[in-house]
């Protein structure tokens, strides 16, 4: 498969590299990554994310390389798209790619829909940036300190890290590969772990003080609302990791966190801390998808009559487990 993936790139001229909606530092770090490698092989290279870089991850060394996708379509000889489970979450990045270019998906989700004419699935992998260390290792490619930090970023944001289940011996593997590439772990871990805006410290506060326990306390939720958002002053990408604080309560075995969005629709992220709990097929009754203990969705309707549904089904769920 990686012969596979490496043929159409050996001779093409002009790359493309995208990733999802409000991306992730797996996200981002393995687009940059790549945009390093292949520049790397003199290949004229653009990378798109229909968000840009946020604030939180312009940490990660040559992030400057990525931007927003233009409104008219382009023309690229191989189009790659990474850590994306679905078309729809590359947002305008696929209307914005003309025509004739070869795409291909490389990705770790198990709900990937096999977009590409290329696809590279590796549901065992719990970030991309480790199924890209492993193909950047079997084509010889030297791994720079640019390029070794992101996919250190990659790897470490999506394990939790290295704490959630997937991850294993290969994971460790690529850690210890890329820190001898010329990861600085400490000063990286500081900006991944320990350096968020004041905003995002009143989100969480407010979050916690908003928490709510269902079905015997084995659910643990919270909600945003547009006007709550106005009120704090806090912008999307200060969500991220919240709902990982109630996930650590003991009796917790689900979490979810609902965002109400401008366009009528909810946004649901899912987490479980029971493997016999999968929150992904729970999302793909919602149009949505991801990890087996870590999914979401995008979900038309009113926040309140989105929440009801879908923790209607994570109730019934747990219940005819207990």
């Amino acid at each position: 498969m990686i012969e596979e993936i490496l043929a159409p790139l050996k001779d093409a001229r002009r790359v493309l590299i995208a990733s999802h909606l409000r991306p992730d530092a797996d996200a981002l770090g393995s687009t940059i990554a790549c945009a390093l490698w292949l520049k790397g092989l003199g290949k004229d290279v653009t990378a798109w994310i229909e968000d840009g870089v946020p604030e939180k991850f312009r940490y990660l060394p040559n992030h400057e390389l990525v931007t927003a996708p233009p409104d008219s379509p382009e023309k690229f000889d191989v189009f790659l798209a990474l850590d994306t489970s679905v078309r729809n979450r590359l947002g305008t990045v696929a209307s914005a790619v003309a025509p004739g270019a070869i795409w291909i998906n490389i990705d770790h989700h198990v709900s990937n829909e096999l977009y590409g004419d290329i696809n590279h699935i590796d549901p065992t992998a719990p970030a991309t940036g480790q199924i890209l260390y492993e193909i950047f290792l079997a084509a010889g490619v030297t791994l720079t300190p640019a390029i070794a930090t992101n996919l250190f970023a990659a790897i470490s944001t999506d394990t939790g890290s290295f704490q959630y289940q997937g991850t294993d011996a290969r994971t460790f593997d690529a850690g210890s590969g890329l820190v001898s590439a010329g990861v600085d772990v400490a000063s990286l871990s500081r900006s991944m772990y320990e350096s968020q805006p004041r905003r995002r410290f009143e989100l969480l506060r407010f979050a916690l003080n908003r928490a709510e326990f269902h079905c015997a306390g084995r659910i643990a939720t919270f909600s945003l609302t547009l006007a709550d958002v106005a009120e704090l002053g806090v912008i999307p990408e200060d969500n991220e990791g919240i709902i990982d604080q109630l996930r650590s309560i003991d009796d917790v075995r689900a979490a979810i966190f609902f965002e109400e969005l401008p366009e009528g629709k909810v946004r649901v992220s899912a987490r479980s801390k029971d493997p016999a709990l999968d929150v992904c097929k729970i999302c793909q009754m919602f149009k949505g998808g991801g990890h087996p203990m870590a999914s979401g969705a995008r979900v038309k309707g009113t926040l309140e009559k989105v929440k009801e549904d879908f923790l209607k089904v994570v109730t019934d769920e747990i219940s005819k487990r207990d």
